[in-house]
């Protein structure tokens, strides 16, 4: 059993920024960099093979795919690295021929217009000292959640469908990107996908998407995003577009999401501090409603799921939820493409 998951988007005001050093630096900020570079090297005990500075300031770390620190976790201690999928959900390609199908698998980023990362390394964002010092970081980092009306934590804002009561192998969604304003340094806007595993109290869920997080990043950028919690493999594929696969979750490290997700969802979510008793004026998709035009509201289309046998279908229906309607809204055409998102506080949603 292999599970994927496939991720594409349209091209709407797409930020999507990471890292890399600049070959005209002055030899003092190079010696900063060799400095800081030690110090990270220290911390993470990772070898860098290259380093390079974006021309936003962030700074890239290209490090073996062998010493990435995915395989510190103590169920990774043995792993073999699986360099691409045993095969792909029916239907995901018009063609059999896969490989002839899919374009480079480098996705366009900022940091690219100063380097790349040599063969068989990954980059890896430089945390800055800002991010790892910060005294309200921990508090915004989000952990993975899902959109279940009984949620406790009423801080989440959620405009979402989903569908559940059968297995699921992998989920697709295309997602147009907007760049949502968030009000607060703590708060933040999440386009996305989830898969779902185990009851609430021990929930497993993968999510994938676009963000925006000042508190993390120290900017208002739409960023391509991943969480997770903690023959065929069971490892969970991230495949963005027509690209090759972007990487995977081994099964190992799941307890419920193992042998197939129980739940998926698309959507968007907004944490909303209500600073002051108010409710956040930070905006979910494009900020505007699903009813608005349709040119300006944004949608997930070719909303698809993989199947027991393994072929991409349209979901069974299952349901919608919007915690508070009058601030972020769904409009579901039940067709495979659906409209979502709002200002947050309005009028209507004081």
């Amino acid at each position: 059993m292999k599970v994927h998951i496939s991720m594409s988007h349209s091209l709407v005001g797409l930020f999507l920024v990471m890292t890399c050093l600049s070959c005209n630096m002055s030899k003092v900020w190079a010696t900063t960099q060799q400095l800081e570079g030690r110090q990270h090297q220290k911390r993470s005990d990772k070898p860098i093979v290259k380093s390079i500075k974006s021309p936003d300031g962030d700074i890239i770390d290209c490090v073996h795919i062998s010493h990435q620190p995915a395989f510190d976790h103590p169920l990774l201690e043995n792993h073999t690295i699986q360099m691409r999928p045993s095969f792909y959900p029916l239907g995901l390609y018009d063609e059999n021929n896969v490989e002839s199908k899919m374009e480079p698998s480098s996705v366009p980023q900022l940091w690219h217009q100063k380097g790349r990362c040599p063969e068989d390394t990954i980059p890896i964002r430089r945390t800055k000292k800002a991010e790892r010092y910060g005294k309200k970081r921990h508090r915004t980092i989000p952990n993975p959640t899902s959109a279940h009306p009984n949620q406790d934590d009423h801080r989440y804002e959620y405009a979402i469908i989903y569908t559940k009561g059968d297995v699921f192998y992998g989920a697709k969604g295309t997602i147009n990107v907007w760049n949502p304003k968030v009000q607060e340094q703590d708060e933040y806007s999440t386009s996305q996908i989830w898969v779902i595993g185990g009851p609430r109290e021990y929930l497993n869920a993968i999510e994938a998407g676009w963000h925006v997080m000042p508190s993390l990043y120290g900017d208002n950028k739409t960023r391509l995003f991943t969480f997770w919690t903690d023959p065929n493999t069971g490892n969970w594929w991230l495949q963005y577009g027509n690209r090759s696969p972007l990487g995977y979750w081994p099964s190992s490290l799941f307890s419920y999401l193992y042998d197939g997700a129980s739940e998926v969802q698309w959507g968007g979510k907004v944490l909303n501090l209500n600073v002051n008793g108010q409710h956040t004026s930070t905006e979910m998709g494009s900020g505007h409603f699903s009813t608005d035009d349709a040119r300006r509201a944004s949608f997930i289309k070719n909303v698809q799921i993989v199947d027991r046998s393994n072929k991409l279908q349209t979901p069974p229906n299952g349901g919608e939820v919007m915690t508070q309607s009058a601030c972020y809204d769904i409009l579901n055409t039940y067709r495979g493409v659906f409209y979502y998102g709002g200002p947050g506080k309005n009028p209507n949603c004081p």
